[in-house]
């Protein structure tokens, strides 16, 4: 067991071939201008603290202890409510290597970052790019409403910027 660790642990994620060029230093602008990294903080491009989901009732003693930010984003709370290891909250995730990770959101239902930032999936009738699941075909893909009314080239620039990290 002890070298079935230390062999996960050797593992690196592959070489990074997004070059950061002038759109990548745009969408950085964007990045800031915007507020992300209020949560998605440089250099690991996430805060590390934990968010609690709509309907969860934050007990007074579990913001010191658990460095819980007040805010709520509006992500679907099924998966942290209604499962038996659901806590109440999401963890802020890390941006770092978000070019080879996906689907997104927790539960899959994003196959792109383009489809990440269109606000079009905040409708009732979108059908999800990514896992669609057995229970409908359409369904809206709440949560995470920053930068879904960014200009189309300013959305380009910061994925460009996104897919460096």
């Amino acid at each position: 067991m002890y070298a079935l660790a230390l062999y996960l642990y050797s593992l690196q994620p592959p070489a990074n071939s997004n070059r950061f060029d002038t759109d990548a230093a745009t969408g950085k602008r964007i990045f800031e201008r915007e507020g992300c990294a209020t949560c998605h903080t440089p250099p690991l491009y996430t805060n590390n603290r934990l968010m609690p989901v709509d309907g969860f009732q934050l007990p007074a003693d579990h913001k010191q202890r658990f460095d819980v930010m007040e805010m709520r984003i509006g992500t679907d709370p099924s998966y942290a409510l209604k499962t038996h290891k659901g806590t109440g909250y999401y963890k802020v995730p890390s941006l770092k290597g978000v070019w080879y990770r996906g689907p997104f959101e927790h539960n899959g239902r994003i196959a792109t970052l383009e489809d990440w930032f269109d606000p079009v999936r905040l409708r009732d009738d979108y059908v999800p790019t990514g896992f669609k699941g057995s229970d409908s075909k359409a369904r809206s893909v709440t949560g995470h409403p920053f930068a879904l009314n960014l200009a189309p080239e300013e959305k380009k620039a910061l994925i460009v910027f996104l897919r460096t990290l």
